[in-house]
């Protein structure tokens, strides 16, 4: 722990580091509480693993694979929720068709792309430690778009969770809302694909939130927990992680997935004495 310290206070990298986890925890707090509360997360991870295709095709042009992320999860998130609404019937193979042939793009593009794609890699698996200044730019950026819309739209929002029959009798245009939820959770992705990469996106997306749904009741504490939550996954993820080498991102992972089964357990003894007179 000492080491981890030491390198805390004297490395950028680690500095660095620590930043985009707690930036990344605020999107995950706040857009990952609607996630769970929605009960989309398999939206979410059809999104996730789509963008791959968008990131490979960057690449291979020439450009930053986040700029070909950005714009594939928006599209990812704008076709699958039009999937949702409209092709019910269909809406697990459509997502998972979409899912592998994003999938299958990436991987092709990358294939095709001159050289060893070191950095196309660590988006895949994550590696926190390689997050540089533009990239918590970035993420200070999409974070912030993602508070404002939290903010101007926050009643809408909760009425599209919670009860969209009586959003639309309000007059709420809930497939605005929808597909706008969507592309914040598009955006949230491409923010946490850097702290942990696409195949550990999801957990990080929901655990901190379904940990705070177990403990408080209104969305509003939930996000508030959650963005906690995941600021204290990713500091002790590191800590852990430093002294033994460990990769991070996985690291981070672990720690959410046994907190969550902890949960889990200590709510069911809770409810267990609660019923024994």
């Amino acid at each position: 722990m000492a080491g981890f310290i030491d390198a805390l206070l004297h490395q950028s990298f680690m500095q660095y580091a620590l930043l985009g986890g707690l930036l990344a925890s605020i999107c995950c707090g706040l857009v990952g509480s609607y996630v769970v509360v929605k009960r989309i997360s398999y939206l979410a991870g059809g999104i996730s693993h789509t963008i791959l295709g968008g990131m490979g095709i960057a690449y291979f042009f020439g450009s930053h694979p986040i700029n070909g992320a950005l714009v594939a999860a928006l599209a990812a998130a704008l076709l699958i929720g039009w999937i949702n609404l409209q092709l019910k019937q269909h809406e697990d193979t459509l997502i998972g068709a979409l899912w592998s042939i994003g999938m299958a793009v990436g991987v092709i593009f990358v294939a095709k792309t001159p050289g060893y794609s070191v950095d196309l890699m660590s988006y895949l698996f994550g590696n926190i430690l390689m997050i540089s200044p533009q990239d918590l730019w970035l993420m200070a950026a999409l974070d912030a778009i993602v508070i404002l819309l939290v903010w101007l739209f926050r009643e809408q929002f909760l009425a599209v969770c919670f009860d969209e029959e009586f959003a639309r009798l309000r007059g709420i245009p809930v497939t605005f809302y929808y597909l706008l939820l969507l592309c914040m959770v598009a955006v949230t992705v491409v923010v946490l694909i850097q702290v942990v990469g696409l195949i550990l996106v999801i957990a990080l997306l929901t655990l901190p939130a379904a940990i705070a749904s177990q403990w408080v009741r209104t969305l509003s504490k939930i996000m508030l927990l959650a963005t906690l939550l995941g600021g204290l996954f990713t500091l002790g993820g590191l800590a852990i992680s430093y002294e033994p080498d460990l990769p991070s991102g996985a690291t981070i992972i672990l720690l959410a997935g046994l907190s969550y089964i902890a949960s889990l357990l200590i709510n069911q003894l809770r409810r267990v004495k609660r019923k024994t007179p």
